[in-house]
C-alpha cells in the first residue's frame, strides 16, 4: 500500500535546502539553516549524498568544491571527516541526515532528495537508500523521500515502505541530463515510472507545470508540490497549479 503524503507538507511552504541566506553565513543544508527553517515555520527540504563510510549526508552537490572549498567527492570521503569539515562563510559542519533528524524532532516536516550518484537515472542504486533508510528508522515525524531517480524511490518503497515518496520531476533536458537517453528523459519528463514506483506526491519544476501528466496526476488528487520559487511573482504563477511550493531566496505570503 502507497503511504499518502502527510497534510504537514501541504501547509506552510518548504524552504529549500532548509532556511539558508544566501550570504554563507547560514549556509544551505546546514544545522543553522535548518534551526532558521524551524523558527520561522516552514517545512524544510534537504539533499543527500553518499559518505566513504556509507552513511547518508546532507549535501546537495556531488563535490565539496562550491560549499566546503575541498575538489574531493563527498562519496570519496569518511563520514567523521565530513562532520568535521566547517561549510564556507559559517561555522555549520556538514550533518549527516541523522543530525538534521535528531535537530527537527518532527516540530515542521522534511523533504528528503536522494540524489542520483552517477547521472543516469539507472539501476545502479542501492547504498544511499540503504543509509537514508537507517537513518528514517524509529523517526516519528512527518517526513517523505524522493528522487529524480524511479530506481531509488521504488528501492525506497522496498526498504521503507511507511515512508511516503515521491519523483522529482521537470523537463528533464538533455543539457542537464547528458547521459540519459532522449527515449528515457522523454518517459521520466512524462511521469511514466509514477504508478511503477508507489509514489503518492510529484515534485516538479515549477516552470514546466503545464506537463499534461502533471494535470492528470493533479485531477487523480495527487499532490503536486514544485521547485525551486523564488519570488512572490512567480509564486503566483507557481500556485495555479502546485499545491505547495519549495522556495528560497524570499520569505512567502
Amino acid at each position: 500500500m502507497t503511504p499518502p503524503l502527510p497534510q504537514a507538507f501541504l501547509g506552510a511552504p518548504i524552504a529549500h535546502r532548509a532556511l539558508h541566506d544566501g550570504t554563507g553565513s547560514c549556509p544551505e543544508n546546514s544545522l543553522s539553516a535548518i534551526r532558521a527553517a524551524i523558527r520561522g515555520g516552514y517545512g524544510i527540504e534537504v539533499d543527500l549524498q553518499l559518505s566513504g563510510s556509507g552513511d547518508a549526508m546532507v549535501f546537495h552537490d556531488e563535490t565539496l568544491a562550491r560549499l566546503a572549498a575541498d575538489p574531493r567527492r563527498v562519496r570519496d570521503v569518511e563520514t567523521a571527516e565530513l562532520r568535521g569539515m566547517v561549510l564556507l562563510g559559517g561555522s555549520d559542519p556538514i550533518p549527516t541526515l541523522a543530525d538534521c533528524l535528531a535537530e527537527i524532532a518532527g516540530r515542521v516536516p522534511i523533504l528528503i532528495e536522494i540524489k542520483d550518484q552517477d547521472r543516469r537515472l539507472g539501476p545502479a542504486i542501492g547504498p544511499l537508500e540503504a543509509a537514508t533508510a537507517r537513518a528514517l528508522e524509529g523517526y516519528g515525524g512527518p517526513a517523505a523521500v524522493m528522487s529524480f531517480n524511479p530506481h531509488s524511490v521504488a528501492e525506497m518503497a522496498r526498504l521503507a515502505p511507511d515512508i511516503p515518496r515521491g519523483l522529482t520531476s521537470g523537463a528533464f533536458s538533455e543539457d542537464f541530463w547528458p547521459n540519459v537517453s532522449p527515449e528515457r528523459r522523454a518517459a521520466l519528463a512524462g511521469l511514466s515510472d509514477f504508478e511503477g514506483v508507489g509514489a503518492s506526491f510529484v515534485s516538479h519544476d515549477w516552470r514546466a507545470l503545464s506537463n499534461p501528466s502533471v494535470g492528470a496526476l493533479k485531477a487523480r488528487g495527487v499532490p503536486i508540490l514544485c521547485w525551486t520559487v523564488r519570488s512572490a511573482e512567480d509564486e503566483r504563477a507557481a500556485r495555479t497549479v502546485a499545491d505547495q511550493i519549495t522556495f528560497e531566496g524570499y520569505t512567502p505570503a
